[in-house]
């Protein structure tokens, strides 16, 4: 099996299909990003803008930590630092640059979409865009291959000799894993025990389960099928994933004591409109609007 091609001709035009798949993962993020928000009841005009910034900033983001990485390597060729489309991103440094941008720009154009909300919000974007993003970038790129392999699932890479792990394939599967359990947990926060609907609970539990989910992703993809003993790139990527596990653990932990509070205090109902994931339904959505025309608290008997 030969390589996927990375680069093709459209007349005198040059496309990399590296960033063709990159767009493609950037484009879907944004429209489903749109349309969790529309359902949670918040206004989307200000998105545009913000995954302008929030792009520019990831990709700016990606490609510096790799730079970082690999220092001995781009300090003899420093012609060859701005050229992305051979590939060469680094998923932390995207998210290092890219989140405190998001926060910025949606605190500044919607005031009213909380820090916690927005975050467990974002979680399932984030985990369904990388997915795709490992699928239909990685897989195309250069160099885009793990470790030599001769099981029969291995692969060819341009710019890599033999066969080798498939591990954009292996990300994607992981990744899209990730997304699943954070819709799950997300639909059973959104209800009470008896199948009611639930608003108004504290939020970050669907935020810290992810980054439990994806540092230990990262971390173990990175020890077992593409690092490289005692490169530096390495060493910073399974550190950060590690990094990401315990913040992802003690943002749960405190997520814990506030639900114990909140459940102590009644549990008081917010607003019903913050309460749809992506799994609700049109009776859902009725129902609990029968239940706030008749004063009913989630939970008790109609």
């Amino acid at each position: 099996m030969r390589p996927i091609p990375i680069v093709f001709h459209v007349g005198p035009l040059q496309i990399h299909t590296y960033g063709i798949g990159l767009a493609i993962a950037f484009w879907f993020a944004y429209r489903y990003f749109v349309r969790r928000l529309r359902r949670a009841g918040f206004p989307t005009d200000w998105v545009a803008t913000m995954f302008f910034w929030v792009v520019i900033a990831a990709v700016v983001g990606a490609r510096a930590l790799h730079v970082l990485s690999n220092l001995g390597y781009y300090g003899a060729h420093p012609a060859d630092i701005p050229a992305i489309w051979h590939g060469g991103l680094s998923s932390f440094g995207g998210i290092l640059f890219a989140v405190p941008v998001g926060i910025l720009v949606a605190r500044w154009r919607c005031p009213q979409l909380a820090l916690g909300r927005a975050m467990d919000l974002v979680a399932p974007v984030l985990m369904a865009g990388w997915a795709a993003g490992r699928l239909l970038g990685p897989q195309v790129e250069l160099a885009g291959g793990g470790h030599r392999t001769t099981q029969w699932f291995g692969m060819y890479y341009a710019g890599q000799v033999g066969k080798r792990l498939p591990v954009p394939l292996f990300q994607a599967a992981e990744d899209f894993a990730v997304f699943c359990v954070l819709l799950a947990v997300e639909r059973r926060l959104a209800r009470w025990p008896d199948g009611t609907p639930r608003s108004g609970f504290p939020s970050g539990t669907v935020i810290g389960v992810g980054m439990v989910l994806w540092g230990t992703e990262r971390f173990w993809d990175e020890h077992l099928w593409l690092g490289q003993d005692g490169h530096l790139g390495s060493v910073l990527v399974q550190a950060a994933g590690i990094a990401l596990v315990v913040s992802g653990l003690v943002l749960l932990a405190v997520t814990r004591r506030r639900w114990t509070r909140w459940l102590a205090d009644g549990a008081p109902p917010g607003p019903v409109v913050e309460t749809y994931s992506d799994a609700g339904t049109a009776l859902d959505r009725e129902e609990a609007a029968e239940r706030d025309e008749l004063g009913l608290k989630p939970g008790a008997p109609g």
